[in-house]
Formats: structure tokens, sequence, C-alpha cells
């Protein structure tokens, strides 16, 4: 890697309704910690150097004060909110990376509820997008995929190793997502319907470009169900 500067921008503004819990899954505890806790930890360790946390209004304080105040996380240098969508959310950040007049190269988004990320997704991603300006962490599907149609009889079977799971980080250039944010934001304020479930989407639609897979691992799970929560403790323990 050359001497590029990073910056993250963890989201944690998810209600997770299918925890099925009062709390949102990012502030539910993982051995005595939130699991936001995790992600901002591996990013604090990281050549980071400067994180964006995207929360709901509503948990900004608590965000300050229960978690980048009382665990130290120098890194963070602004908590704020997020929107009504995921990808509102993902702009909220790039806009407070321009409001901190940050100088950073490069961006890494990431989901506060995937708490396993380590060094070595954050290496590859880095080392990808210095050579081609955006990639995604993803890991091959184990299983069998089937496509069905609206009745549910399958319709086709994509050859396993060209289908991916996707995660997180998705990390760009900062300058390229964020005009490509800009448009699609811009393009949804004229009327267009938008439909984009990650980052690498609003590439592909508004920019045309290509986005590579990096390896990331199969325990860089995302916990949204009470199972994953089990899932998590047992790979922490």
């Amino acid at each position: 890697m050359t001497g590029k500067k990073y910056a993250a921008i963890v989201l944690s503004a998810g209600r997770g309704l299918r925890m099925n819990s009062q709390v949102p899954k990012q502030y539910l505890e993982l051995e005595g910690k939130p699991i936001l806790y995790y992600s901002l930890l591996a990013f604090e360790k990281s050549m980071i150097s400067e994180i964006i946390l995207v929360t709901g209004k509503e948990e900004i304080e608590y965000c300050t004060k229960e978690i980048v105040e009382k665990y130290g996380f120098t890194k963070v240098k602004a908590v704020t909110a997020g929107g009504k969508e995921r990808y509102h959310s993902v702009f909220c950040g790039l806009q407070e990376m321009k409001k901190q007049k940050s100088q950073a190269d490069y961006v890494m988004i990431h989901d506060g509820a995937r708490p396993f990320l380590n060094s070595g997704i954050i290496a590859r991603c880095a080392e990808a997008v210095e050579e081609l300006q955006a990639c995604v962490a993803g890991m091959p599907m184990k299983d069998t995929i089937k496509i069905v149609d609206d009745s549910l009889f399958a319709q086709e079977t994509p050859e396993r190793k060209y289908v991916w799971q996707i995660q997180t980080p998705q990390v760009f250039s900062f300058s390229m997502i964020y005009q490509a944010y800009q448009e699609l934001l811009e393009r949804e304020k004229s009327g267009e319907i938008v439909q984009v479930t990650d980052d690498a989407m609003v590439l592909e639609m508004i920019c045309q470009k290509k986005v590579k897979l990096v390896k990331g691992s199969y325990e860089n799970i995302k916990i949204t169900t009470p199972e994953d929560l089990k899932l998590a403790k047992a790979l922490l323990s």
C-alpha cells in the first residue's frame, strides 16, 4: 500500500426489527460490550485515520458517551444522524466527511452489526482499492443457489463459483463514491424510484463502474436475527 489516507463510515442507524428486541441490534452485548464496539475497535487498531459513526438521531448522545468516550475511540471524528434508508445514511456519512474537511483518499463503508471485521480483510480491501478504485468484501457461496420465479419454482441454478455473498467493508475512492451518491440522491429528488441495497450498486448504476470482489471471511457475519447472535457468541468464545 502507498501512503494514501483512509476513512471509515460505520453504519449504526438500523432498528434491527428482525432481532425481535427493544434494543437496536448493534447495541446488544457480546461478551459484555455492544456489538458496535467490535467494528469500531477493528478500525481504531488499523491504518484508518478517521471514523464517522452514523447512527439514529436519538442515539447520538448514547453512542458518544457510552461507546466512543467510554472505550476511548480517538479516531471517531463525528457521530452523526443517518437517514430513512441505508443509502441515505451512507450519504449522511459522506457529507459529514466533507464537513470535517476530510483528507481521505479512500473510504471504507462498514455495517456496525458486523463485529468480526479483522486486519486481514481491511488490508486486502485497501490493496484492491488502491489498484482499482472500488472493491467490496465477500465470500463464495458454499451452498447451491436456485433462482426462482414469483411462484417459487426453480428457474435457474447458477454455477456456485460465480455466486458470492456480499459483506462489508465496501471500499471506494472517496471522490468517486461521493459523486455517485450525490447523483443518486438528485435522481431520487426528481422522482426516480431508487432501489439500492449496497454501495457497489450505486457505482454500478450511476457510473457503470465494475466493482472488484475481495475475500472477506465466513466469520464476517452480519448480526440480524437471534440465531446470528447465538453464532456470534460462539465465535467470540
